[in-house]
């Protein structure tokens, strides 16, 4: 079956429904997703959202990012980032998204390697509320057709240009024209046995560009996150925030001893994490929320307090076992600051761009930030070249 739309975006994340908002109501948009709309990596994030507090906190924000990268980081992508931060965040709002307030003012949770609080949160399920209220405003626009179960299985070329992608699903299979793709299209845990993503995000944007020689880049660069639930039942793991560890929470080995700070990095912590659980010959460590108060656990990680119990620990009053598992991937499709690729007309963003943001390790609470300033930055160069399109059309009559 033949369609045709102005842009289509594949992906149902933050990056491609804010993708999807942020492009002219006149055009006619497809939004295809591998599974159901809301099972996507973004509705999984917990931790929260980082945000520029104020001008002084600009160079340790920027440091942060960069050390937690080994400074293998895109600068110029940072400072995007970091500068379009509080925009992105009156934007949410402005679509309905809360996040936790004191005395009437934003609450500010400080995460590992962060020098300072500048996490905004929304319980533990920040990703669901902010992704949960980007999809209710996408199904409110008469400009977007979604297709859910549905596959893309290659991208369509004509000299040298992306006219657009195949695709799939149950009924039947699909060649999707149009002026301008974006893939937004998750990362690659499915393809790893013990990870906290979604099993059929299996990297599959990453694999049609290796095969038309589209640009990559740091396809090594996997994060592995210290702290999953451990269990020895198969499929995804449950993560066990990073804010956990930001309010106080510690890593004990098997002799309940503390054996690293638990705030340094995520690779750092990881690493500290394996070499302790090899040396004492254990499957996993110990995490103790000992030090949170209840009523923080019960108000700031409730669904980690609910699903905890369900696998038959009470958070406030024993330990839990943690092990690491993957998490993200930094590397992917290389884009410029405009989440451009290398092939003309085709854009990435989210968890399957590169746009050199997190260099080789991300720093916590960085990831919906970076897709939704990157979605928005796809969809102004989109319609900036529309527009510019039209204009040299009107000049030629």
């Amino acid at each position: 079956m033949k369609l045709n739309a102005d842009t289509v975006i594949v992906g149902s994340g933050v990056a491609g429904l804010f993708s999807a908002l942020n492009l002219p109501r006149e055009q006619e948009i497809i939004l295809i997703t591998k599974s159901d709309l809301e099972s996507s990596d973004s509705f999984l994030a917990q931790g929260g959202i980082c945000v520029l507090r104020d001008e002084g906190d600009y160079d340790s924000y920027f440091e942060d990012t960069m050390k937690a990268g080994h400074y293998e980081n895109r600068k110029e992508s940072v400072d995007i980032m970091i500068r379009n931060s509080r925009d992105i965040i009156n934007d949410l709002v402005k679509y309905g998204v809360e996040f936790e307030k004191k005395d009437g003012k934003f609450a500010y949770t400080r995460e590992g390697a962060h020098s300072r609080p500048r996490i905004l949160f929304h319980e533990d399920v920040t990703g669901k509320e902010i992704t949960s209220k980007l999809l209710a405003q996408v199904k409110k626009l008469e400009n977007v057709k979604m297709y859910e179960y549905t596959e893309m299985t290659d991208v369509i070329i004509e000299a040298g240009k992306c006219v657009g992608i195949k695709a799939k699903n149950e009924q039947g299979t699909y060649e999707i024209y149009a002026e301008n793709t974006i893939l937004a299209s998750g990362g690659i845990g499915g393809t790893y046995q013990h990870s906290t993503n979604f099993p059929h995000l299996t990297g599959d944007a990453i694999e049609i560009a290796k095969k038309h020689n589209i640009r990559l880049e740091h396809l090594n660069y996997v994060q592995i996150h210290p702290t999953t639930l451990y269990s020895k039942k198969p499929g995804r793991r449950f993560l066990i925030s990073e804010s956990v560890r930001g309010e106080g929470a510690v890593l004990y080995n098997k002799n309940k001893e503390r054996f690293v700070d638990e705030l340094l990095p995520r690779d750092v912590v990881t690493k500290a994490i394996r070499e302790e659980m090899e040396k004492d010959g254990t499957d996993h460590v110990w995490l103790s929320m000992e030090h949170i108060p209840k009523e923080t656990i019960l108000k700031h990680f409730p669904n980690i307090y609910e699903h905890c119990l369900e696998e038959g620990y009470d958070v406030t009053k024993e330990c839990i076992p943690v092990v690491p598992a993957q998490h993200y991937f930094m590397g992917g499709i290389w884009v410029d600051s405009d989440s451009r690729t290398s092939m003309e007309h085709l854009y990435a963003v989210g968890e399957t761009s590169c746009n050199g943001v997190h260099g080789a390790n991300r720093l916590a609470s960085n990831s919906l930030l970076e897709s939704l300033v990157f979605a928005k930055r796809a969809a102004a160069k989109i319609k900036k070249e529309e527009a510019k399109e039209n204009l040299s059309e009107r000049k030629a009559v």
